[in-house]
Formats: C-alpha cells, sequence, structure tokens
C-alpha cells in the first residue's frame, strides 16, 4: 500500500527540526501517528482525546482524510510506466 499524502490534510503539518520531521498535529508536537496506532491496539476516540490532549475534531480529521485517500483510484497504468519510463 502507498503512503499517504499528508501534505493535503489542513489538519496536519510537517516541519523539519520539529519531531524529526513527521506528520504533527498542525501547532502541537503530537505524531499523527499515535491516532493509528492507538486505534488498533483498542483505544477509543474519546481515550486517545483524553490521553494526548487532542480535540474530537483533530482526531476525526486525519481518519477522514485516511479513509478518503483510500477510496482514491489508483494510479493510472500510463502514469506508471511514464515513472518507471524515466527512472535512472
Amino acid at each position: 500500500m502507498a503512503a499517504l499524502d499528508w501534505s493535503q490534510c489542513p489538519a496536519v503539518e510537517s516541519v523539519p527540526g520539529k519531531v524529526s520531521g513527521a506528520w504533527v498535529f498542525r501547532d502541537t508536537r503530537m505524531p499523527v501517528s499515535i491516532v493509528f496506532e492507538n486505534l488498533e491496539a483498542g483505544a477509543s476516540i474519546s481515550e486517545i482525546m483524553d490521553w494526548f490532549h487532542l480535540s474530537r475534531e483533530q482526531i476525526v480529521a486525519v481518519i477522514e482524510f485516511a479513509a478518503r485517500s483510500l477510496d482514491a483510484p489508483p494510479p493510472s497504468q500510463q502514469f506508471i510506466q511514464a515513472v518507471h519510463a524515466h527512472t535512472v
């Protein structure tokens, strides 16, 4: 599975030198990955909000962005061939 292009999500940012450039919630030092890791471990959104001082809106924004990104159509075969043709 391809990595998500978090640069298109307005709820997050990546700043060189801030948490090693990891994608974090905007104006925080909290990595976006913390949400997915804790959901996978069985935590609820309410628990994540309490544990990491995030708002429901922040958490929902990244979950919805990820869901929309996964629903996006895969790159066309033409695009893939063009990328491979330009590989050095």
